[in-house]
């Protein structure tokens, strides 16, 4: 298990920081600036948001998902809101995110009203971006896939400190579980079943929104998928136009979800999100993960995983064991 362990956060490292000097750039100008990225990139400095990261580093869906682990191994894996919170606006006001264009637009509102002593569920609850469900796929490796009502729970418990809005959570843990099912080595159909089912159950979390189906589209990527199997470049308009590859939760997760499905390897998950357009960051990050999840760490570029840690101070093994010893102890 550590070794499918080490694949999701390796995974979530690569994705995100291989479609970091892309992200939030239009597919189009993708095109043009870069023809196409096949390995890890300096951000450009014509890219407000990638400027200040260099080639192989992880933006904030990788350090956020740490921060959260941060948290929860100094409470004994017990959620607490008020530390993770805590935790978050550290390095926040360190990295100085609240002045530069780093932090999401509701992860910022959110965290900025606690800063600030103010109650941030007025922001929270309208949260329907991706914060939650980019930070999440390290919570899916503490739970059996047989184990989805413990999980939604929580991916609830941990989420809500920035979105608790319906569409947040369930997205967030369609992520999650779809890591967790990935991780027991499940057929690719198997484990979109498992994510869908997941939706269904997590819908009845947080504040009602009137979001898009996340099932609805995802069922609609899974079925582009077969129909250009063959056509990588076809498949790749569909996601960007019709499911799409914004910062909405209602996009990127069932964008992410298909791409994972399509692509099926870390490598090629990587280079295809970091080609997507849009918020590439973020959907490598959560496609990618998935990937890792079901590869393990073993079958993973080793290149990739060398820039990765000579790019980023971190030691993954130091939060897989955590995760493993955590999944052991509940009965995964």
């Amino acid at each position: 298990m550590k070794n499918h362990i080490l694949g999701t956060l390796y995974g979530l490292a690569i994705g995100d920081a291989m479609g970091m000097p892309s992200e939030l750039w239009s597919r189009n100008k993708v095109k043009s600036y870069f023809g196409k990225i096949d390995t890890f990139l300096d951000g450009p400095q014509s890219n407000e948001v990638a400027k200040h990261f260099t080639k192989g580093q992880y933006t904030d869906d990788t350090t956020q998902a740490l921060i959260f682990l941060d948290a929860l191994i100094a409470n004994d894996f017990q959620p607490d809101q008020q530390l993770i919170a805590k935790k978050l606006i550290e390095w926040a006001d360190r990295i100085r995110a609240f002045d530069n264009e780093i932090l999401g637009p509701n992860s910022k509102a959110a965290l900025f009203a606690v800063k600030n002593g103010q109650d941030p569920t007025t922001i929270t609850a309208q949260a329907e971006t991706n914060g939650a469900a980019m930070r999440i796929a390290p919570i899916g490796c503490l739970f059996n896939s047989n184990q989805s009502n413990a999980l939604i729970d929580y991916v609830w418990q941990v989420s809500q400190v920035t979105h608790a809005s319906d569409v947040a959570i369930a997205g967030a843990a369609m992520i999650a579980g779809a890591v967790s099912s990935a991780m027991e080595q499940k057929s690719w159909d198997e484990i979109m079943t498992d994510t869908i089912t997941i939706y269904d159950q997590a819908l009845s979390y947080g504040s009602e929104t009137f979001s898009p189906s996340l099932k609805a589209r995802l069922e609609l990527g899974l079925t582009y998928a077969h129909e250009f199997s063959d056509d990588e470049e076809t498949f790749a308009k569909h996601i960007y136009d019709v499911i799409g590859a914004g910062v909405l939760t209602s996009e990127s997760v069932p964008a992410a979800l298909s791409i994972a499905y399509y692509t099926k390897t870390v490598e090629r998950c990587a280079i295809f999100c970091a080609n997507l357009g849009g918020d590439t960051d973020t959907i490598g990050a959560m496609a990618t993960a998935i990937c890792g999840a079901k590869q393990g760490v073993d079958q993973i570029n080793k290149n990739y995983i060398r820039i990765i840690n000579e790019n980023n101070q971190v030691d993954f093994n130091h939060y897989a064991q955590f995760l493993l010893n955590y999944r052991e102890r509940v009965g995964g």
